[in-house]
């Protein structure tokens, strides 16, 4: 049977678009990029906005009418929360919410009779790298948060914390690295929760890691700004922890961090990112910032926006607040005004830009192993630009000839010059081409 995945939203979505790869193929079925090849096609939904929810919604129809005889799965945080609305849609066969979604391969061939083929589950597969490329995966190891952000219906949709083994995150690693994998971001609803559940921390997890693998690059998915392991930061002494996290903010006003319920006050979160910059230069710190969060004041928004641009962040995930039915800003009074959260957003995408191409140029000069994807854009004259990323998640894009693959391959690059949405770079040693 072949078995088309598809995913809306997070990370940690992708991560489990992978582990539910590695089973069916066990199972004896075939991954498939083709939607409309298939006879099985898993949805992991999102939920985290009402426009979110929406695409959901419209990607489920969409599935069903390009392929009807399919086997339509859905699964992931929109069709938790609702689940009669999302059952009731045209085409859906089976819903799987995110508390069996470990079983989400056992319920489906199970509930659905699909007859498997044992053949295929002896050979060997390249199914981790059926969306990516051929060489990053994501690796959920956490799940659930026992915090309630006031703007989030995640924390609602995933429930309670629950973390993964650490010998079953290091064999899904290794098992990764045989096929070709030479990058894992460990990924996490609350990813700094990690082992609260176990007895043990996100530390402790890297270290077994970095000591029990061979994976060449570590990488860290989203992490919440906040109960860090005391020895966190001396973990990127061993390089291959990448220089690059993803540290939430969400806002630059305190007063409106505590109405969103968040555990990190501005002058924490300025400690933390000192001593990551200090630890390692060109730390590249990246955030999410939510824009006309209820109440917010012309005051708020000034500090906010004063505090972001006196940190200086490397790329900005940029929300403008839409209510979330279910959650408790819902209801906070004074709401901002759509045409002030335009105007905000505005100001904002424009600091964004500028800081983002600061952090570019302060990176030219230097030499950065890259790891270089699959992914080109032809040129003329019998030459390509081929794409790939520094430690510090710089893209960086380079011009070599059009019979030479460089894909999977971690070659050093000096970087020279900026464009406005990657590194210009020139590889050192061609002899190595």
């Amino acid at each position: 049977m072949k078995v088309h995945l598809k995913t809306l939203g997070c990370r940690l979505n992708e991560a489990e678009l992978e582990t539910w790869a590695q089973a069916f193929q066990k199972s004896g079925h075939q991954i498939t990029k083709q939607a409309e090849a298939a006879q099985l096609i898993v949805i992991n939904s999102c939920a985290v906005t009402q426009d979110a929810a929406r695409k959901s919604r419209q990607l489920i129809r969409r599935i069903h009418r390009d392929n009807p005889q399919a086997k339509l799965v859905v699964s992931g945080c929109y069709a938790t929360l609702n689940e009669d609305e999302a059952a009731s849609l045209l085409g859906v066969d089976l819903i799987v919410s995110n508390k069996d979604k470990d079983q989400l391969v056992e319920k489906t061939l199970t509930e659905l009779n699909m007859d498997s083929m044992p053949v295929l589950s002896t050979e060997p597969g390249e199914i981790s790298l059926f969306t990516r490329g051929r060489q990053r995966a994501f690796v959920k190891v956490q799940d659930g948060c026992r915090y309630r952000c006031t703007f989030c219906i995640v924390t609602v949709a995933r429930g309670e914390e629950s973390s993964r083994p650490v010998q079953a995150v290091i064999d899904e690693i290794n098992a990764l690295h045989q096929q070709g994998i030479t990058e894992v971001i460990l990924t996490g609803v609350h990813l700094g929760g990690y082992g609260s559940d176990l007895g043990n921390n996100l530390s402790d997890l890297i270290k077994a890691i970095l000591v029990a693998t061979d994976i060449p690059r570590l990488r860290l998915g989203s992490l919440e700004p906040w109960e860090l392991p005391g020895d966190f930061f001396e973990l990127f002494n061993n390089p291959r922890l990448m220089p690059h996290l993803h540290l939430p903010l969400q806002s630059g006003s305190d007063t409106v961090l505590r109405r969103m319920a968040r555990r990190c006050k501005t002058e924490e979160f300025s400690v933390i990112v000192s001593q990551l910059r200090a630890k390692i230069p060109h730390f590249n710190i990246t955030t999410d910032i939510i824009v006309g969060f209820p109440g917010e004041t012309e005051q708020e928004w000034e500090d906010s926006f004063n505090f972001i641009k006196q940190i200086g962040f490397g790329h900005i995930h940029i929300f403008t607040y839409s209510k979330r039915e279910g959650t408790k800003a819902a209801g906070l009074p004074d709401q901002v005004s759509n045409e002030v959260k335009k105007q905000r957003s505005r100001q904002l995408h424009e600091l964004a830009e500028e800081m983002k191409l600061k952090f570019f140029e302060c990176n030219v000069g230097n030499e950065f192993p890259v790891l270089w994807e699959g992914y080109s854009e032809p040129l003329d004259n019998g030459k390509q630009r081929v794409f790939g990323y520094t430690p510090n998640y710089l893209r960086v894009g380079c011009v070599i000839d059009s019979d030479v693959s460089v894909e999977n391959r971690t070659i050093d690059c000096v970087l020279t010059a900026v464009e406005k949405d990657f590194v210009v770079g020139e590889l050192e040693g061609n002899t190595m081409l």
